[in-house]
C-alpha cells in the first residue's frame, strides 16, 4: 500500500515532463510554420517587387527635356471667375550647349546641389530613407534629390509629395543614369532648372538677374544663380533686404563648398564672399505693363505664403481667382489720373476695401509697373492723422464720450519736457491754441494736443491705442525686414504718446481696412486677395473663408463714423462733399525730421467701400511741400478719394451710414467733463454809456465754439451760416488780439478763439 502510495507522485512527475516536452515540440512548429510563411511571403513580395519595378522600368519613359518639358500656364482672374487679370509665362527658357555654361557655374550648382554627381548612381538611397522616416512621422516633407532626380521632377513638374511620385522619380533616375552620361544629365538640369523672376535655364535666369548671357558669368554671379534655385523667392535679392541677407548667408555657404570640394582655392572662395555682385535693373515683361504687374506680383507673393511653390505658380497651370473687380481697379486707375496733380518723384497709391468681408477690391499702386516694381499701396508710409480714427475708438471703448473735453492749447508738454505742438504759427510760434475742445471738434479740426491728452488720459494710454488699430486691421510691427512689403507689418508702430499722430508706416491697404470695420459695425475681417486656387487637374487647392471678429461694438462704432462723417461735412474733408454719398473719412498729413510734410493722405468709407489715398515722394519720407502747391490731405487726395469712389460706386444704390448713439460711459480720466457756458453776467440797474463791447468772432472758421451737454441727447448742431469753402485749411493771416478791458473775464476752462492759419499740418 505505501509503495503504491510513493510510485503515483513518480509517475505523475514522468507525464508532466513528457507533456511539457510535447508543448515545447509544438511551439517550435508553431514558430517553424510562421518563418516559414514570413519567408516564403517575404520572397514572394520581394519578386513581387522585383517583378513591379521590372516592369515599371520598362513602360516607363524618359521625358524629352526639349519635347516633353512644357510648363502649362497659370491664369488669374478678378472675382467673377473668368474675366482675365493676367497670367504667368509659360515658360522663359532658353537651352545652351553645357559648353558654353561656365565652369564657375557647374561647379557652384553642384556644390550647391549635389556635391557626389559625378559619383552616386543618380538616386541616394540614405536621403530616401531619412525622407521617408520623417515623413512617417509627420514631419514636414521632405525631399532627398540628387540632381539627377531634381532634373526629372523638372521634366514631369509635379509637385506631389507622394510615394507614388517619388517611386516613378526613382526608377527614371535610375534609367537616366543608365541611358545617359553626367555631362548630358548636367546640361539638361542646367536649362530646366527653376531660378525664379519666371526664368528657367541658366540662360533665362543669366539675363533675368543679370541682363547677359550666361557664357559671360563671373564666379560671383555664378554663385549667386546656384544659391537661388533652394528657393527662387528667398533668396531674391530684388524682394528686399531680408532676401537679400538671406541670400548672402547661402551665398557664403556655397563658396565654402566649393572650396571643400577643391572647385576653388579658399582664397578664392574668401575674396568672393566680401560681397554679392552688383544686380543691374532689369526691364519686366511688356505683359506685365501697367498696374497689371503690380496685381500679378502681390497675387504671386500671397500665393507663396499660402504654401504654393514658384515652379507651381509659374508653370503649374494654376487657375487664380482674386478678390479685385475691373470696375474697382479700373476707378482706381482713372480716378488717381483726373486729380492727380504733377510732381517730381511723386508717388500715389490708393486701395479699395469691401466692408464685411475684407476683399481687397481695387488698388492702384503707383508708377507703371516696368518702370518701377514698388507697390506703393502695399508700402505704404506714415498716415498721419488718418491714425486718428483708431484714438477716437479706443476713447469710446475706455469709457469717453464724443461729448467729453480734451486740451487744445499749444504746445502739450509731458513732465520730461518733451513738447506736441499743434499746427500753425499760433501767438508765439507755438502752434495754434484752441482752448478746452470736445472729441468731436478735435477731430473735425485734427487738433494734436486734444489727441496727445486723449491717448494720456486712457487706462493703458498709447497700448490702448495699438492694441484698437490691431483689432480694426492693421497689423503689428513685426520687427523683421520685409522690403517693401508691408502688408502684414507696419513699421515703427509703437505704443507711445505720439501713436495718434500717425508717425508709423502703414499700407494704404490696411488703412483702407481698418476703416472698413467701421463701415461695418465694429466687425473686423481680415484682408485678403485670393478667393480661390484650383490646379491643373480641377482639385480646389485653396478656398478663402471670411472671418469676422467683433473689434468694437455697434454703438462705439456708429459715433466713430459720425465723428468721421463731421469731417466731411464740417471740416478738413470737405471736398469729399462731392460724392453725394454719406460717407466719413480723415484727412492726414505727416512729416519728417525736418519738419517738412512727407506724405498726404485721404481715407473714408461708404457702407460698401472703405479706400485710403496716399500721396508721397522718393523714398517715402522725402518732402512733398517742394513739389505741390497744395500738399495736405483735405486737398488732392480727398479729390482723388472722391473720383476713385464716384467711379466705384457708380450704379449701386445710396445706404445711409449708422446714426450716432452718443454713448456715454465712465470716463478713465478726471477733468474732461463735457464743456458747460459760464452764466451770464447779472444785469445791472443803471448801465453805463460806454462804447458796446463784442467779443472777437473766431478767425477763420465762421463759427461759435458749441459745447454739447451731457442732458442732450446729441450736440447741438452747427448754424447754417458756416462758410460753404471747400478748402479745409484757410489762411490767418493775424493773430488774435486781446478782449477789450470792459469784457468780462471769462472763465479758465472757456474756449479760446480757433484761428486756422496757414500752414496747419495735422500730424507733428
Amino acid at each position: 500500500m505505501s509503495g503504491k502510495r510513493k510510485a503515483g507522485p513518480t509517475a505523475g512527475k514522468q507525464k508532466k515532463g513528457a507533456s511539457g516536452k510535447a508543448g515545447e515540440s509544438r511551439l517550435r512548429r508553431r514558430v517553424k510554420r510562421t518563418l516559414k510563411w514570413i519567408s516564403v511571403s517575404g520572397l514572394v513580395l520581394v519578386l513581387l517587387g522585383v517583378l513591379t519595378f521590372a516592369i515599371l522600368y520598362k513602360t516607363t519613359d524618359i521625358p524629352d527635356p526639349n519635347a516633353d518639358f512644357q510648363t502649362e500656364t497659370s491664369h488669374v482672374y478678378y472675382s467673377d471667375g473668368k474675366t482675365d487679370l493676367g497670367r504667368y509665362a509659360t515658360q522663359n527658357r532658353d537651352s545652351i550647349p553645357l559648353s558654353e555654361v561656365p565652369d564657375t557655374l557647374q561647379d557652384s550648382v553642384i556644390a550647391a546641389e549635389n556635391r557626389d554627381f559625378w559619383t552616386d548612381k543618380g538616386i541616394d538611397p540614405k536621403g530616401i530613407l531619412r525622407a521617408a522616416f520623417s515623413n512617417a512621422q509627420g514631419n514636414d516633407r521632405q525631399g532627398a534629390s540628387t540632381i539627377t532626380q531634381q532634373y526629372v521632377k523638372i521634366l514631369y513638374l509635379s509637385q506631389d509629395q507622394t510615394y507614388t511620385r517619388k517611386v516613378k522619380e526613382a526608377i527614371v533616375s535610375l534609367k537616366l543614369h543608365r541611358q545617359q552620361s553626367k555631362t548630358e544629365i548636367l546640361s539638361g538640369y542646367l536649362n530646366t532648372i527653376y531660378f525664379g523672376r519666371g526664368a528657367y535655364g541658366v540662360e533665362a535666369a543669366s539675363q533675368a538677374f543679370f541682363d547677359k548671357p550666361a557664357k559671360k558669368l563671373n564666379l560671383r554671379q555664378s554663385v549667386v544663380l546656384a544659391s537661388v534655385i533652394n528657393n527662387p523667392s528667398r533668396f531674391d535679392p530684388a524682394n528686399g533686404k531680408d532676401s537679400r541677407r538671406a541670400l548672402k548667408d547661402r551665398y557664403t555657404h556655397v563658396l565654402d563648398s566649393m572650396a571643400e570640394t577643391g572647385s576653388i582655392s579658399s582664397a578664392q572662395a574668401g575674396k568672393a564672399s566680401r560681397k554679392l555682385p552688383k544686380f543691374p535693373k532689369v526691364k519686366g515683361e511688356s505683359s506685365y505693363a501697367g498696374q497689371r504687374g503690380h496685381a500679378l506680383e502681390m497675387v504671386k507673393r500671397e500665393l507663396v505664403r499660402l504654401g504654393f511653390s514658384e515652379e507651381e505658380i509659374n508653370g503649374g497651370g494654376l487657375e487664380v481667382t482674386t478678390t479685385l473687380t475691373k470696375k474697382d481697379m479700373d476707378a482706381a486707375e482713372e480716378g488717381v489720373e483726373e486729380a492727380r496733380p504733377e510732381g517730381k518723384e511723386l508717388h500715389i497709391a490708393s486701395a479699395s476695401v469691401e466692408p464685411g468681408s475684407g476683399a481687397l477690391r481695387g488698388f492702384y499702386g503707383g508708377q507703371d509697373y516696368l518702370d518701377s516694381q514698388i507697390n506703393w499701396a502695399v508700402s505704404g508710409g506714415a498716415p498721419g492723422s488718418t491714425f486718428k480714427m483708431f484714438a477716437i475708438a479706443a476713447g469710446l471703448k475706455a469709457g469717453f464720450s464724443l461729448k467729453d473735453t480734451f486740451e487744445g492749447n499749444s504746445p502739450y508738454e509731458f513732465p520730461d519736457g518733451t513738447k506736441i505742438r499743434n499746427l500753425g504759427s499760433g501767438p508765439d510760434g507755438l502752434g495754434t491754441d484752441y482752448g478746452t475742445v470736445d472729441l468731436l471738434e478735435a477731430t473735425e479740426d485734427s487738433i494734436n494736443t486734444a489727441f496727445v491728452d486723449l491717448t494720456q488720459s486712457l487706462p493703458n494710454q498709447g497700448e490702448d491705442v495699438l492694441s484698437m488699430a490691431k483689432d480694426m486691421g492693421i497689423p503689428r510691427w513685426k520687427r523683421k525686414d520685409t522690403g517693401m512689403d508691408r502688408l502684414r507689418t507696419s513699421p515703427g508702430l509703437v505704443a507711445n504718446p505720439q501713436i495718434a499722430l500717425g508717425s508709423a508706416t502703414v499700407s494704404p491697404i490696411n488703412m483702407a481696412n481698418g476703416y472698413a470695420t467701421v463701415a461695418n459695425g465694429g466687425q473686423a475681417s481680415e484682408v485678403y486677395l485670393i478667393e480661390k486656387v484650383v490646379d491643373r487637374t480641377g482639385e480646389t487647392r485653396y478656398r478663402h473663408k471670411v472671418n469676422t471678429k467683433r473689434a468694437l461694438d455697434e454703438d462705439l462704432a456708429a459715433d466713430t463714423s459720425y465723428a468721421l462723417e463731421k469731417v466731411i461735412e464740417e471740416g478738413s474733408g470737405a471736398k469729399a462733399l462731392a460724392l453725394g454719398r454719406p460717407a466719413g473719412g480723415k484727412t492726414g498729413t505727416a512729416t519728417n525730421g525736418e519738419d517738412e510734410v512727407s506724405s498726404s493722405w485721404f481715407v473714408g468709407f461708404t457702407p460698401q467701400r472703405a479706400t485710403a489715398v496716399m500721396m508721397v515722394r522718393g523714398s517715402g519720407n522725402e518732402s512733398v511741400e517742394e513739389v505741390l502747391p497744395e500738399y495736405y490731405g483735405g486737398s488732392y487726395p480727398t479729390l482723388m478719394w472722391t473720383a476713385i469712389m464716384d467711379r466705384a460706386l457708380d450704379g449701386e444704390e445710396i445706404l445711409d451710414l449708422a446714426e450716432p448713439v452718443f454713448v456715454d460711459g465712465d470716463a478713465p480720466d478726471e477733468g474732461h467733463a463735457p464743456y458747460t457756458p459760464p452764466p451770464p453776467p447779472p444785469e445791472t440797474k443803471t448801465p453805463e454809456k460806454s462804447k458796446p463791447t463784442t467779443k472777437e468772432p473766431e478767425v477763420g472758421s465762421g463759427k461759435p465754439s458749441k459745447k454739447p451737454s451731457k442732458t442732450t441727447d446729441k450736440p447741438s448742431d452747427k448754424p447754417s451760416d458756416k462758410p460753404s469753402s471747400t478748402d479745409p485749411e484757410p489762411t490767418d493771416t493775424s493773430d488774435p488780439e486781446s478782449p477789450p478791458e470792459t469784457d468780462p473775464v471769462p472763465p479758465a476752462n472757456e474756449r479760446k478763439p480757433k484761428p486756422k492759419p496757414l500752414g496747419l499740418r495735422e500730424a507733428a
